[in-house]
C-alpha cells in the first residue's frame, strides 16, 4: 500500500517564527496546552492530532512512520509555513527528525522531546513486553503501569486530575490506532540515521525516563553534528504536563538562536 498523508486537525497561534508541535502515542495537540500560551506570545505555534488521534481521521490502522511523516508535511502546506522549527515529544520527536531527513529545506530546527534512539536488545524487549501485554488483556489493564512511568510519584499523589484526564486520552484513543502507533515507537530505530541530520537539534530528557533515559540521549546527541542535550532533574516521560515551565524556557533559548 502506497503511503499517503490524511487532513489532521491542526490549530494556529500567535506570530512569528513558526514552531510544529508533534505529541506522542495516544495524546492530542492538546498536550502542548501548559506549552503553547507561552510560546505563541513570540512564535506562530501549530499544533495538530496525529491521525486517529483527537479530531484527526484515520482510513486505516496499520500505517507507519512514513504516513505520520507525510501528515506533518500535510499540515505544513495548509498552514501556508514556508518553513519552521519542528519539536516532538515521544513518538513526536521520532517523526520531527524524520520528517527533517526527509523535508530539511523546510526545517530550521528539530526538537526531539522525552524521546529514545540507540536501543539494547533488553531496552528493546521491554517495550515489546508492554505492548504484549496491552494485546492480550487490553490498554486499559497497563495504564497503573503507563502512570508510574509516565509521572513521578510526587506528581501523581498531588495532580490526580491531570494524570487521569491524560490517561482519559490514552482509553478514548481507538485501542487498534493506539497499538499501531505504540508499535511505531517500539520499532523505529533512529540511531543509524541521525548523522544525516543538517539541522541544529535540541534532545531533551527527564533524568528519571526510565525508557528514553538520558544515556540514550547522550548516545543520540554524540552522532549529531549541531546539538544540544538538556537532561530535566527528577523528571520522567511526561514533562510536558509536569514540568512545562522548563520546558518553554529551554525551547525558547534554542530556537532564539536561529531566527
Amino acid at each position: 500500500m502506497t503511503a499517503e498523508a490524511l487532513d489532521c486537525h491542526y490549530s494556529i497561534r500567535g506570530s512569528g517564527p513558526a514552531i510544529f508541535l508533534i505529541h506522542g502515542v495516544g495524546a492530542a495537540e492538546d498536550a502542548w496546552r501548559f506549552i503553547t500560551p507561552k510560546l505563541s506570545e513570540n512564535f506562530t505555534v501549530i499544533t495538530y492530532d496525529l491521525r486517529g488521534h483527537g479530531r484527526s481521521p484515520v482510513t486505516h490502522k496499520n500505517f507507519g512512520l512514513e504516513e505520520l511523516v507525510l501528515d506533518l508535511e500535510r499540515v505544513r502546506e495548509k498552514a501556508n509555513i514556508d518553513k519552521g522549527h519542528f519539536i516532538g515529544h515521544s513518538l513526536g520527536g521520532m517523526i520531527a527528525p524524520a520528517y527533517a531527513k526527509k523535508y530539511p529545506d523546510k526545517v530550521l530546527s528539530v526538537g526531539m522531546l522525552s524521546t529514545v534512539a540507540g536501543r539494547s536488545d533488553d531496552d528493546s524487549k521491554k517495550v515489546w513486553d508492554v505492548i504484549k501485554e496491552m494485546e492480550e488483556n487490553g490498554v486499559e489493564k497497563t495504564l497503573e503501569k503507563l502512570t508510574t512511568r509516565w509521572f513521578t510519584d510526587e506528581f501523581i499523589a498531588n495532580n490526580s486530575e491531570l494524570v487521569t484526564r491524560r490517561l482519559k486520552q490514552v482509553v478514548d484513543t481507538d485501542p487498534d490506532v493506539f497499538l499501531n502507533v505504540f508499535r511505531i515507537y517500539a520499532k523505529t530505530e533512529m540511531i543509524s540515521w541521525l548523522k544525516e541530520l543538517t539541522k541544529p537539534c535540541l534532545l531533551m530528557t527527564g533524568e528519571n525516563d526510565g525508557g528514553c533515559t538520558p544515556k540514550h540521549n547522550e548516545k543520540m546527541a554524540n552522532e549529531i553534528k549541531n546539538s544540544e542535550l538538556v537532561i530535566l532533574s527528577k523528571l520522567k516521560h511526561s514533562f510536558l504536563i509536569e514540568g512545562p515551565d522548563q520546558i518553554i524556557d529551554n525551547i525558547i533559548k534554542f530556537i532564539t538562536k536561529f531566527d
